[in-house]
Formats: C-alpha cells, structure tokens, sequence
C-alpha cells in the first residue's frame, strides 16, 4: 500500500471516529436535554403530587395533633379531674380521720342544757294549741365535740310519778361540731292548754344527748300540755338536733 493511500485511509478512520464522537455527544446531549425535560416536567408533577400529599399528611397531622390536642386536653382535664377527686377525697379522708381520731362525740358531763327563753322565745306562757320550744345545749367543756342525732326528752310532774318519754318526728338528723363555749338547739313541739282536763302538768324535763345514758335535768317553764301519753301520733314530739 502506498503512503497517500495509507494517509487517506487513516483521514477516513479519524474522520468516522470524529462523526461517532460528534453522534455520541450529540446523543449525551439529547439525553441530557430529554432528562433535564424530564426533571423539570416530572418533578413539577411530583411536586403536585408531593404537595397533594404533604397537604393530605399536613391535613392529616393537624387533625392528628388536633386530635392528640384534644385527647391531651381531655387527658390533662380527666387529670386533674381525678387529681381534684382524689384531693376532695384526700380531704374528706383527713377530715374523717381528724373527726374520728381528734373529735369525739358530746359527753352528757361536758354540756350544759336550757330551755331558751325571753321575749322571743316560744311558747307564749299563756298560748294554747300547737307551738314549739328549744332547748339549747351548750359545750361547757376545754375540748371540741361532736354532736347529733335525736336527743331522748322525758317529761316529769312534780313528784317525779308522771313520767312522759316524747316521741320523735320524722326529720332527718344531721350533726355539728362544737368548741368550747359553743351551743347549738333542738326544738319541742308541743301542745298546749288552759283545760282543766285531759291535761299534764310538767315540772321537769330530763335531756339525754345523743348516745349517752346520762341525761341533764332541767326545769319546764312553760304551762300544760294536752294528755297525749297514750296517743299513737302525738302533737308533742322531739326534733333532731341542729
């Protein structure tokens, strides 16, 4: 082979070579561009779909939090619900423990019992028919107690031979702490008359606090009440304390 003849045909191999760079580039570029169309093309649709979904997760999320919101609020208000139940219960437990440990109840020895009178006082000495009358009872003693319930009331005539143990009404008993000097009532209704018949004269009344035996003698300041010992609803009766 002679020289020009290997000089052309090597012209022609780098000349092809060079068209398949250039195709090459050519194609790297192509693609480049097709991938870059691809990239802005693809990712403004998953950035659609990106913000389809970031939007359903944020919706999500919020009413998540919204609901963990509200499930905090509902947890922290039943906690402190129960907090202030077990506080409320802690106290009534202390109150409880204080009354049954500290406070015992009113002995007959610590009280001192009267009849309230005065101008305001009831009955009126000279009334007949229904009234009432109280009886106070106050804390003579150094100590706190406690006192309630229905107190026993025995009337007693002169001689002591008439006695008349009142019945109790029907109201719900309640109780009450008192300190030294302090004084609390119960009321009597009773019925009274200026007949000089069917009636009973009381000259005493014997007071029994609530849960004692020993009972607290005071005189009747009032008139006659109408005979009713026997009587199955008696006009006279004793109320509870308080």
């Amino acid at each position: 082979m002679s020289a020009n003849t290997t000089a052309r045909t090597a012209r022609r191999r780098t000349l092809r070579m060079a068209v398949a760079a250039l195709t090459a580039a050519a194609g790297l570029t192509l693609t480049a561009c097709s991938g870059s169309d691809a990239a802005g093309t693809e990712p403004s649709g998953q950035s659609d779909a990106g913000r389809a979904i970031e939007s359903s997760g944020a919706g999500s999320s919020a009413k998540a939090q919204g609901s963990g919101a509200a499930a905090g609020s509902g947890a922290k208000a039943g906690t402190t619900a129960g907090a202030a139940g077990r506080q409320t219960g802690g106290a009534n437990a202390a109150g409880g423990g204080g009354a049954g440990s500290g406070v015992e109840r009113c002995h007959s020895s610590g009280l001192k019992a009267a009849f309230a009178t005065g101008e305001d006082a009831a009955p009126d000495p000279n009334a007949g028919g229904s009234t009432t009358t109280s009886v106070v009872l106050t804390n003579k003693g150094s100590r706190t107690c406690k006192i309630g319930g229905f107190p026993g009331v025995d009337l007693k005539s002169e001689n002591g031979g008439e006695r008349w143990s009142l019945a109790r009404s029907s109201a719900k008993p309640g109780s009450i702490t008192l300190g030294p000097g302090d004084s609390t009532d119960f009321t009597i209704n009773v019925a009274m008359t200026k007949e000089d018949k069917g009636f009973y004269q009381p000259a005493w009344a014997d007071i029994t606090p609530p849960n004692e035996t020993k009972s607290i003698t005071i005189k009747w300041p009032w008139g006659t009440l109408v005979d009713q010992r026997g009587a199955t609803h008696p006009a006279t009766f004793v109320n509870p304390i308080g």
